[in-house]
């Protein structure tokens, strides 16, 4: 897969991702995106640094979303996205999005995606 560049605004979400300790930017992404729903690898440059992220696309089904949303979690950054236009480039796909039975479970896959993500990206800085 060829990167894919999102840019937007971030909005506020439902903070779940928050409340249980992975973060996320929240941007709003239309339909005519022609990508898959699912999780990425991705990359966010923020203030002239770069951060390798997790980014879910799609309308998160198990807690009943109905708007698409990109929503990304960049690793080893804490503050305020809220309003800032980022910029989100998609680097490789990781899973296709589901409805899980649980939160929990939904959580569960959420740290298991990232542990495959910050491995693949060790991996390509050796």
């Amino acid at each position: 897969m060829s990167p894919v560049v999102i840019e937007g605004v971030v909005i506020r979400g439902n903070r779940l991702g928050s409340r249980m300790g992975v973060p996320t930017a929240n941007i709003e992404v239309g339909d005519e995106l022609d990508i898959p729903d699912g999780v990425y690898a991705s990359q966010v440059t923020l203030d002239g640094r770069t951060y390798g992220a997790m980014s879910d696309l799609g309308r998160k089904p198990t807690v009943g979303g109905r708007r698409r949303l990109l929503e990304t979690n960049l690793f080893g950054f804490d503050g305020d996205l809220y309003g800032r236009r980022l910029r989100v480039e998609l680097l490789w796909f990781v899973r296709p999005e589901r409805r899980f039975g649980s939160v929990e479970e939904l959580f569960r896959q959420i740290e298991a995606d990232r542990c495959v993500i910050l491995d693949r990206m060790a991996s390509e800085t050796r």
